[in-house]
């Protein structure tokens, strides 16, 4: 049945002047936002994680738990029926939800989840196609290899890039992060495989890791394709420091573990390097980590001077960030929209130019101009 989410409004009027956190090798100053407001469009929703933009202006998200919803710009959330079974422990659960390039004439709906349980699970792709409001003829296109133990470190970003193509982020296990490194293992890794799951004949290592794109990856949590630039940007979680924002190519070499920025959460050292020959530097670093998640980048109109910004969560400083790019260089990082509390999971860039934003705590906040 559908359930009915209250809306509550709160307006800022101001220019908004914040001091910037340093993030790695940043130079960081003062970012003035236009006036806009902010509104709470649901809450209590069951650790929503990802949101999808449907024609018609409805979001789709995922709960954790297992649930897709529709939610009207209302506040009225209505259940998606269908959804395959789901491991749902720690960081696993029901992921991302992307829509096709030609959703609007074939239906299909991509989610990513932990498929499995805890003695064997793995990060996990299914398509279906909407029908109202229940998924018809879910399939498994993707499931990671080898299974792995424990509940952590999933990736399960996805992005479509122009030639149809599925890029798939996928953590290292938590336990297995040396495999970030071992092409025979998916773990740590970006996939790249076609809309039916089928593997393109041109990624990089064909023979070796037909499904690898990249690698040397930690817990990448953000992930988008630039039309305008041509390129894959991508966020990754660090240890305790470390987190990174990278340019991804096909078959470079990102270097986790062998090569990081952070340290272990006992405070050992996990390297001795931060950089290292054929292992590819990130755009920025963060030292303390941020916790990002969610990534989007800005083209619409009610920012106008954000065009090309990027803008993604934090799961720690539980705030959103600007990220004010110059080619390949942050040149400014700042935190934005104050009103829009908690743990920050994802941030989308609506058609009309307003933002979206999801968190933990189970709130979702429209951002307009």
């Amino acid at each position: 049945m559908p359930f009915r989410c209250t809306v509550t409004r709160a307006t800022t009027r101001a220019t908004l002047i914040i001091a910037a956190l340093f993030a790695g090798p940043l130079v960081t100053g003062a970012v003035a936002a236009a006036p806009y407001q902010v509104e709470t469009l649901t809450s209590g929703l069951d650790r929503p994680w990802s949101v999808a933009e449907l024609s018609d202006g409805h979001l789709l998200i995922t709960e954790k738990g297992g649930r897709l919803l529709i939610l009207d710009r209302e506040g009225e959330a209505t259940p998606v029926l269908g959804m395959p079974p789901i491991f749902d422990a720690n960081q696993g659960g029901l992921l991302e939800v992307v829509l096709h390039p030609q959703f609007d004439t074939n239906d299909q709906i991509y989610v990513s989840y932990a498929g499995g349980d805890d003695k064997g699970n793995r990060t996990t792709v299914a398509r279906g196609f909407r029908r109202k409001n229940r998924i018809e003829d879910f399939e498994a296109i993707l499931e990671v290899s080898p299974n792995k133990e424990g509940s952590f470190h999933y990736g399960g970003k996805m992005v479509f890039l122009p030639d149809g193509t599925l890029i798939v982020s996928v953590g290292e296990g938590f336990s297995y992060r040396e495999q970030a490194q071992n092409l025979s293992w998916e773990l740590g890794k970006l996939l790249r495989v076609n809309a039916d799951g089928s593997v393109p004949v041109d990624n990089p290592f064909p023979t070796e890791a037909p499904r690898v794109y990249s690698y040397g990856h930690r817990n990448p949590q953000g992930l988008i394709f630039d039309e305008e630039s041509q390129r894959i940007l991508m966020h990754e979680h660090g240890p305790k420091g470390g987190d990174e924002l990278n340019v991804i190519e096909a078959g470079k070499n990102y270097g986790w573990p062998a090569i990081t920025y952070g340290v272990d959460y006992s405070g050992a050292v996990i390297s001795p390097f931060t950089e290292a020959d054929g292992m590819e530097q990130p755009m920025t670093y963060w030292v303390p980590s941020i916790g990002p998640s969610g990534l989007a980048i800005y083209r619409g109109d009610d920012f106008p001077d954000w065009e090309g910004d990027l803008l993604l969560g934090s799961l720690i400083n539980e705030e959103i960030r600007r990220l004010q790019l110059d080619g390949n260089t942050v040149i400014d990082d700042s935190p934005v929209f104050p009103e829009v509390t908690g743990r920050v999971r994802d941030v989308r860039v609506l058609k009309d130019g307003s933002i979206v934003a999801l968190t933990d705590e189970g709130n979702v906040f429209h951002i307009s101009s």
